[in-house]
């Protein structure tokens, strides 16, 4: 019986984050299985890509924060 595996567990495993047992099984059916060799190929591609990506707030974002912070509380009242 061949085990099928979810877009879930390619991301436990790529975060190492399966249990011994089950990234052994994860393992053999990447092995066996090229489809899901190819999902897992594009998946660690993408979270490296991610990884990498650095953002940084626009500046009237930034502003906004400091004028907030400079209040008595940082607080608006609703």
């Amino acid at each position: 019986m061949t085990e099928s595996f979810t877009p879930n567990d390619l991301v436990k495993y790529i975060y190492q984050d399966m249990a011994e047992a089950e990234a052994e099984r994860f393992e053999k059916a990447l092995s066996s299985n090229p489809v899901l060799m190819q999902d897992y190929m594009e998946l660690l591609s993408t979270v490296d890509l991610l990884d990498n990506l650095f953002i940084t707030p626009q500046d009237d974002v930034v502003s906004e924060i400091k004028n907030n912070c400079q209040s008595a509380t940082g607080l608006e009242k609703v």
